[in-house]
């Protein structure tokens, strides 16, 4: 055997040692993950989502019609309702068609805000959100436990007219209705109409 068949032969031999596992070797050394692993991993890493404790509803797109009576024995078939509100205008009562309802439990609200949003009632679709604890408004449930009473304005008008005037009153509304009637009087002079005003009885 010449020196160039040695010198094959040991590397052979040096490969396969290198090649083969050594004795004990490996134990513990942990296999390589593979995609799944990975996945995991990111998973792990994400931050999990806050618990919910909301439990207000905003509630827009209200239709006609419907209004607290109609949307408690609605909305009660989901869980216990503990105030509701219609928002509506002050001088006519009349509905801005969107409120508000607290439930005892927040998942009940969750529930609601993700079944109930879009939902099309009297050819209205309803729009319903979860308002986090810390954007309710204080003053939010102000008087809604004895309900909206509209204010009377006819009554306080008619109130305000026949009360009796005192004598500074009195001529204070003398003093208007003469100024008021020289101002008709040049109007209708300037117009080129030759017309005679009566006179004012005092």
């Amino acid at each position: 055997m010449g020196m160039r068949d040695k010198k094959r032969n040991q590397k052979r031999v040096l490969a396969r040692r290198n090649a083969a596992p050594r004795s004990g070797e490996g134990k513990d050394l942990l296999p390589l993950e593979d995609g799944q692993g990975k996945r995991n991993r990111k998973q792990l890493q994400q931050p999990e989502e806050p618990d919910n404790t909301a439990t207000v509803v905003y509630i827009g797109h209200i239709p006609h019609g419907f209004y607290e009576d109609q949307m408690h024995a609605f909305f009660k078939q989901f869980g216990d309702i503990k105030r509701l509100r219609i928002s509506r205008n002050r001088k006519t009562g009349k509905s801005k068609h969107y409120g508000f309802i607290e439930f005892e439990s927040p998942l009940v609200a969750k529930i609601v805000a993700d079944e109930i949003n879009n939902y099309l009632l009297f050819e209205h679709t309803l729009r319903i959100t979860l308002v986090p604890p810390e954007k309710v408004h204080p003053k939010l449930w102000k008087g809604v436990r004895r309900g909206f009473i509209p204010i009377d304005r006819v009554a306080i008008e008619r109130k305000r007219h026949n009360k009796e005037k005192t004598t500074e009153e009195h001529k204070k509304m003398v003093e208007g209705i003469i100024q008021r009637d020289e101002k008709r009087r040049k109007r209708i002079k300037a117009a080129g109409i030759d017309y005679e005003c009566p006179a004012l009885v005092s």
